[in-house]
């Protein structure tokens, strides 16, 4: 298999299962009071790294068709088709999951939820509910917190095929210079350090503006670059980088990135934090971007994880709210009790039915076919398990870690 072909690699797909079983990690973290256990319980807060995964993987697989256009001298992708695809591929299970959601709390009485009102059920339906100054008094909605970063995505989707067109509109064909769209997007890296620092240290920005674009725009922008070196023949070996991915994780965990439980946020540990989720997530996708079919490779590409990244957009749609249930109903624990080592594996088990049954019952047919055929070749061949490039969400945007004090400014509550 060649660089240019890693989007046929059922290992992208597994990476989203990683990504996905990590944000169920910090979110049973945050449910079950573990994040105010010291170290420990900063692991706990930064396993929502997976978001930054998600994120890196959709600006990868999404500017990949624009970026192997450029180089070709072909037509670019046709907007109208591209967003069709997306709105056909996201749009459906979501409006699902929010309306079951919004009816399952009409009854499940839990506590305050600002949410949980008609306007709310608008603004969550419309994607709009992150846009406003003060999230977690007006729409936060306990058993949806994690849609956040979904409209983090669409924000992402919308502005792609112009960000496309602005960085190769003079680059295509004869004159395709990888190396100057790789400087605009260094360039553009800059924007969130500077977003947060404001964010930060001034009063100009609303304070949901840590949930917003520019706020988690480094790993897309990461994914962006990946599929500009993919194209150039570069190459990366996961035994260089996936150390370094690590080392950004508990980096970020550690006292230089991390306040105390619900403490003062320093105004430079969003741009520290930013920075370690970006390579982190970059150099977890890159050796898989730049063709090393080594034992991360294999790992990725094995046939349980492709079938749960398959449907992991489904899982991150529903496992919040099948955690509340799962520690009301059936393990009987109030919030802030129990162990993350029960609730974690209980989560996952119990969404994954739920969530294929809306992947089956929501997602395109090409879709599914794909699906079958990519968990039926899953570990038979380095080119298992066809990703599905424009026809599939990738990234599915789950959610961050529970409410505390972040200092990254992403953390919204759970």
């Amino acid at each position: 298999m060649t660089v240019g072909q890693a989007g046929r690699d059922g290992a992208l797909t597994g990476l989203r299962a990683v990504a996905a079983v990590l944000v169920i990690g910090t979110h049973t973290g945050f449910a079950t009071g573990m994040l105010s256990h010291g170290y420990v319980g900063n692991l706990f807060a930064r396993l929502e790294i997976g978001v930054p995964i998600f994120f890196a993987l959709s600006g990868f697989l999404l500017f990949r068709p624009w970026v192997r256009a450029a180089k070709s001298g072909a037509d670019a992708p046709s907007t109208p088709r591209y967003a069709r695809r997306r709105i056909r591929r996201i749009v459906p299970a979501y409006l699902v999951a929010v309306l079951v959601t919004f009816a399952i709390y009409t009854v499940f009485d839990v506590g305050p939820n600002p949410g949980q009102s008609w306007l709310g059920l608008l603004r969550y339906l419309t994607l709009t509910h992150i846009y406003t100054d003060d999230f977690l008094a007006t729409y936060l909605h306990v058993g949806l917190p994690q849609m956040w970063s979904l409209a983090v995505e669409v924000s992402f989707y919308a502005l792609l095929p112009v960000a496309a067109w602005l960085l190769l509109r003079h680059r295509r064909g004869p004159r395709w210079r990888p190396r100057a769209v790789l400087a605009a997007l260094a360039a553009a890296a800059l924007i969130e350090p500077v977003w947060l620092v404001v964010l930060g240290s001034t009063h100009w920005l609303p304070r949901a503006a840590g949930m917003w674009l520019p706020a988690h725009l480094t790993p897309f922008l990461g994914g962006m670059a990946l599929a500009v070196l993919a194209a150039m023949g570069v190459r990366a070996r996961a035994r260089v980088l996936l150390p370094i991915a690590v080392a950004g994780y508990l980096v970020a965990a550690s006292p230089l990135g991390t306040a105390e439980f619900l403490g003062p946020v320093r105004w430079w540990q969003p741009v520290v934090i930013a920075a370690l989720y970006g390579l982190a997530a970059t150099c977890a996708l890159a050796p898989l971007a730049l063709g090393d079919h080594g034992w991360w490779h294999r790992l990725l590409s094995l046939r349980p994880v492709v079938f749960l990244g398959e449907i992991s957009y489904e899982i991150f749609l529903l496992h919040v709210a099948v955690m509340a249930l799962t520690m009301d109903l059936l393990l009987g624990w109030p919030i802030f009790t129990g162990s993350p080592a029960i609730l974690w594996p209980a989560t996952l088990a119990i969404t994954v039915p739920f969530g294929w049954l809306l992947h089956r019952v929501t997602a395109p047919r090409s879709t599914r076919a794909a699906d079958q055929a990519s968990v039926r070749s899953a570990g038979t061949s380095n080119s298992s398990a066809r990703l599905r490039c424009e026809t599939a969400s990738f990234s599915a945007g789950l959610s961050s870690a529970a409410e505390r004090s972040s200092p990254s400014g992403r953390n919204t509550g759970s």
